[in-house]
């Protein structure tokens, strides 16, 4: 095989940086917010599925995502990095969802610290091969894992840890991200050979879809395309983030982003099926402002206002399935109803929720989708608390610049007694030094110490103002 470089079709790029990826924004909050459902009210034999036309696969329409999963003391283990993993609350998960039609598993030996293969593999190795997919990734981000004798043992190691001879799709894990995402295409796949590499395993078996996530770069995505295109690469499937806010607004709400609605015509017109992250937004969709609720409430009672985000990503024809990563069991019952038949959003909804959508943006609130991929941050400081807590207050009405106005000094002390509740003194924006070292983590690409340094000037803003009444 001919191996392919990006220097060769789309020019030179600068040195690349190395991106520590501590689990793909495949499904980041993919939670509903509903209240508790009892396990009869959950259909069994009804479950939505679509054909994957390379092999025949019947796939599930909800996919488990595995990056969430519950450890011990029932937090979830992005909220408790250090805990353990309940093995055993897994396991009467994945026997759920298996028994409820769901057989889409997305895993990555990234994911929980490294552990999420392991307790997948521990899960599902106790049923029969043939009844559930295993999805992982070739998460090759740091450059001491670029060597092709790295990123095989890579692959061989979630063999292992997922108690398979063959993983039934493997992606490309997070292309296009960092600020060279060509060049780091090149070190992680191209140059040395892991590309070429993994089609002579989907050749013998070992894989049996190959893909990629595409996370910024347009540049990456489309020459990807283009290989397909050019007969030098066959891609399965690839996984992209869809939902309503990012069909039109992706750009919008950051520039370096890529509108879903291009991304999924691509994939569309080539025949390529999709995989869908972020169909929540990293939970911001289920935790959309009261007046929106209202307005969905309005329309449909008896629909959450996650089940909305679920249904719309899962209407296009073109998916294949729709990643959330559920870590309680309320959680993954309520979606499992959500595809238990899927109710296909109609021209009216869809009209519907791009006016949901544009009202979201013009609230302008900054693109965090609390995936703490910035996190640790070496001075201490809680990013993602910061700016939930900054967006909250612009979703409720609390951020008021203009002294005169009568609702201001109301709000003005629900930001800062809310700020502080919700955010240690110590671990407040006035104390970034603007290293830098988030900005290159984040998926949403966010300027984080730009965006640290706005909060800390509002709240100092706010201060002043308290001082002077």
């Amino acid at each position: 095989m001919s191996r392919r470089h990006f220097f060769k079709v789309a020019g030179g790029a600068a040195v690349a940086t190395g991106v520590a990826l501590a689990a793909c924004d495949n499904n980041n909050g993919e939670t509903s917010t509903s209240g508790a459902i009892a396990e009869a009210d959950v259909p069994k034999d009804k479950m939505t599925y679509r054909t994957n036309p390379n092999t025949g696969d019947r796939v599930s329409l909800l996919g488990y995502g595995m990056m969430r999963l519950p450890v011990e003391g029932g937090e979830s283990g992005r909220e408790n990095a250090d805990a353990a993993i309940d093995q055993e609350l897994v396991n009467k998960e994945v026997d759920f969802a298996l028994a409820h039609g769901v057989n889409y598993f997305d895993t990555s030996p990234a994911y929980c610290q490294g552990r999420s293969e392991h307790a997948t593999g521990i899960a599902l190795s106790r049923h029969p091969r043939d009844k559930y997919l295993i999805a992982t990734k070739l998460s090759n981000f740091d450059p001491a894992t670029w060597p092709l004798e790295q990123g095989q043992q890579m692959f061989y190691n979630s063999l292992k840890e997922l108690q398979v001879d063959y993983v039934d799709y493997l992606l490309l894990h997070g292309v296009g991200m960092g600020d060279n995402g060509p060049e780091e295409f090149d070190h992680r796949y191209a140059e040395n050979g892991l590309l070429d590499w993994l089609v002579e395993q989907k050749e013998a078996g070992k894989i049996r879809n190959l893909g990629f996530s595409y996370h910024g770069d347009i540049a990456v995505f489309d020459t990807l395309l283009q290989w397909h295109d050019e007969g030098d690469y066959h891609w399965d499937f690839v996984q992209i983030e869809l939902n309503y806010l990012d069909w039109k607004h992706a750009k919008e709400i950051n520039p370096r982003n890529t509108n879903a609605e291009y991304l999924y015509a691509e994939l569309e017109k080539r025949g390529i099926p999709a995989v869908i992250m972020e169909p929540l937004l990293g939970g911001r969709l289920a935790k959309v402002p009261d007046s929106i609720v209202t307005e969905m409430k309005r329309r449909d009672p008896g629909s959450s206002v996650a089940a909305w985000a679920f249904r719309y990503a899962g209407t296009p024809g073109g998916v294949l399935t729709v990643l959330s990563g559920m870590t309680y069991m309320d959680h993954l019952m309520e979606n499992i109803i959500t595809y238990s038949p899927l109710k296909p959003i109609s021209k009216e909804e869809n009209e519907f929720l791009e006016r949901i959508a544009d009202k979201m943006v013009a609230m302008n609130t900054i693109p965090c989708n609390d995936c703490k991929y910035c996190m640790p941050c070496p001075y201490g400081i809680d990013i993602p608390a910061i700016f939930v807590h900054y967006n909250k207050c612009i979703n409720d009405g609390n951020l008021i610049n203009d002294e005169n106005d009568s609702g201001y000094r109301a709000a003005r002390r629900a930001f800062l007694v809310g700020y502080d509740r919700s955010v240690p003194k110590l671990r407040q924006s006035n104390h970034c030094i603007a290293c830098g070292q988030c900005a290159s983590h984040c998926p949403q690409r966010i300027d984080i110490p730009k965006e640290l340094r706005r909060i800390d000037d509002f709240v100092e803003q706010l201060k002043q103002s308290d001082r002077k009444d």
